[in-house]
């Protein structure tokens, strides 16, 4: 059982604007090599930046702004319809320089604190994502080694199979902007976005491999998911 959170407040919130409620939650890592560093940074008013949580490598897991509070942790992007995600969203850094895979006390503690946040703030699964899925071209965190499978099997993530799909571009940029890659960037970049998440080992042009968990992938999410407001 994971230990309880150690409460170590962050001078750098403020309120969630028009009165917003978080329905995402996005996993970062620190990109630094040392997780006392990363939370003193994160703590730091010079930094002007911050998240709800930091877990280090030993499980370790610090709450350092309140989740009703909007934290500075993810900047500009958009997912669906959602341009200010610092507004809707839960931010949790992982300490992990995106070098190394993220030890086992470490990804207890955030799937823990993962099944604690979507209860009670109904959150469904499919909201969870990576700081590269709402930033691309400019984010790779939680990056390649991060282990989604292993949260989607508990239901605190998602994952996608399927078969080969004949690729069209045209669509499965279509697709992956109703799955909520609407940051705006070019198809090549959304499509490198969407691999870093769902499959890592992708290379080169759009293929079949990536047409097919294009589709499945976008059938978890309804058709109208781009006319939530943002």
């Amino acid at each position: 059982m994971s230990a309880a959170p150690i409460w170590h407040p962050s001078p750098n919130y403020g309120p969630r604007r028009d009165g917003a409620l978080p329905d995402i939650v996005v996993i970062h890592y620190t990109a630094m090599d040392d997780a006392a560093r990363a939370r003193d940074w994160l703590c730091a008013p010079e930094a002007e930046v911050s998240a709800h949580h930091l877990i280090a490598e030993d499980g370790t897991h610090w709450h350092m702004v309140d989740e009703a509070m909007r934290a500075w942790h993810a900047g500009a992007g958009a997912w669906g319809a959602v341009s200010d995600v610092n507004s809707r969203s839960i931010g949790i850094e992982l300490a992990n320089t995106g070098a190394h895979p993220f030890p086992e006390p470490q990804m207890a503690a955030l799937e823990a604190l993962l099944t604690r946040i979507l209860r009670d703030w109904a959150i469904p699964s499919e909201r969870v994502i990576a700081h590269s899925c709402l930033a691309p071209g400019r984010k790779i965190d939680p990056g390649p080694r991060f282990d989604w499978l292993r949260l989607a099997r508990q239901g605190l993530a998602v994952s996608v199979e399927a078969g080969w799909v004949q690729p069209d571009e045209t669509l499965a940029d279509t697709l992956l902007r109703r799955a909520g890659y609407t940051a705006p960037v070019d198809a090549p970049t959304r499509l490198q976005a969407f691999r870093l998440r769902h499959r890592p080992t992708g290379s080169g042009p759009l293929d079949g491999t990536d047409m097919g968990l294009i589709t499945a992938l976008a059938g978890r999410y309804p058709v109208d998911a781009l006319s939530l407001t943002s």
